[in-house]
């Protein structure tokens, strides 16, 4: 653990040799709150450093320090986080937070009440409490940004509350399942915050509930792998009850066989209770396995613009139900993809879908035209925008 050492008394006392005790001290106390403001100290956290478990240094960390992790389990241990603009990180791998019983508040693993907060590489499992809404994070604060990051077997993944001062970010992380079988339990169940940026992540197996929820008032849902599979059992796939300006751009999303849930992706089902409603479904491949079919989207009536565009569907279902303009969408069956019994939704050639899309163009200063794609596991790839666009979430790499 770094201490904060206040090298500069000594200096203080030759320079104000005549000064009073009194005033030294007071002059070294505002030094070396001024030393603190501005260079963070690191915790170093481990089975061999002098703070064992996470919760040793939420209980001494202070605003803007570095919390460093080493790789392992740590069993039963979970920490409220107070301070700001705080960095938590797992260094030589993952820290695996095993909650196996242990909650903060009864509300989750770590309880995050500090602002800006940023979480690299940890993993979360087993987050239960009394009410059934145990997470691996339960935001409080304003401000949060995820990444590489593994959520599993928790009561919801990411939980945070309504706070529109608040921008959670999550990147390159996995979830899965996560859920208490009520329905009421998700992979990720954003509130109503400023904004929620998801992008190059796998989401998949949510216990009954949804795979991804937001109620923020903007959504940036990009580049992600969010699956069923063969056994999963969530309910919508994504879920944004009370619409917002949301973009929706170059996912793989698959709906799977043993889902309850006709709909696929949700918008508005709660009401649409914000500024701008408006939906931007861009260059995604959207497969439904469900045998009785169903609704790839539905749109809230009074949605103010859906557009729907350079898609790729499979499987049974009405495209949209709701408003909105459809445009430019391929209907392909599975034997167009590479290995769809592996959900490998590459098209294979002489897909329909080669080739196939248009400039989508912008939309309130935002590009629609895709730039990456999803590569499995939590990775991203560039896509080539150098020749004519390709429907779907993944571009056709052989030769054209």
């Amino acid at each position: 653990m770094t201490t904060r050492t206040p090298v500069w008394v000594l200096a203080v006392a030759l320079l104000v040799p005549c000064a009073p005790t009194s005033l030294r001290v007071d002059a070294a106390d505002a030094r070396e709150a001024m030393r603190e403001a501005a260079v963070p100290a690191v915790l170093r956290v481990g089975a061999k450093r002098e703070l064992k478990r996470p919760s040793a240094a939420a209980e001494i960390a202070r605003d803007g320090d570095i919390i460093e992790i080493d790789a392992g389990i740590y069993d039963g241990d979970a920490a409220v986080w107070r301070q700001s603009r705080l960095t938590i990180r797992g260094v030589g791998g993952r820290a695996h937070l095993r909650a196996d019983g242990a909650q903060a508040e009864n509300k989750g693993i770590w309880v995050i009440k500090g602002n800006e907060t940023q979480v690299e590489s940890v993993e979360f499992s087993g987050a239960t409490v009394s009410d059934q809404n145990g997470a691996g994070i339960r935001l409080e604060g304003a401000g949060l940004t995820v990444r590489d990051c593994y959520f599993h077997d928790n009561e919801n993944g990411i939980l945070t509350g309504a706070n529109q001062a608040s921008d959670i970010v999550v990147e390159h992380s996995e979830f899965a399942r996560n859920g208490s079988g009520d329905g009421y339990s998700h992979n990720l169940y954003i509130g109503q915050v400023k904004s929620f940026t998801l992008r190059f992540s796998y989401v998949h197996h949510a216990l009954v509930g949804h795979n991804v929820k937001s109620r923020a008032l903007k959504n940036h849902i990009t580049y992600n792998r969010i699956m069923d599979e063969n056994d999963g059992r969530s309910s919508y796939d994504i879920d944004l009850p009370n619409g917002g300006l949301s973009f929706v751009i170059g996912n793989v999303i698959q709906h799977g066989p043993e889902t309850e849930n006709s709909t696929i992706i949700s918008y508005g089902a709660e009401g649409l209770q914000h500024p701008v409603n408006e939906l931007y479904f861009v260059n995604n491949t959207v497969v439904n396995d469900r045998p009785a079919g169903g609704r790839f989207l539905f749109v809230k009536e009074g949605a103010s613009a859906a557009r729907i565009l350079n898609n790729v569907f499979s499987g049974r279902g009405e495209v949209l139900n709701g408003p909105g303009e459809l445009r430019n969408n391929v209907t392909l069956s599975k034997t167009a993809f590479v290995d769809p019994a592996h959900f490998d939704y590459r098209l294979k050639a002489g897909a329909a879908a080669i080739g196939r899309g248009v400039d989508p163009g912008s939309a309130r200063g935002f590009e629609l035209r895709p730039s990456d794609e999803y590569a499995h596991k939590t990775k991203k790839r560039a896509r080539n925008n150098s020749e004519r666009l390709d429907a779907g979430a993944l571009e056709y790499r052989g030769q054209r």
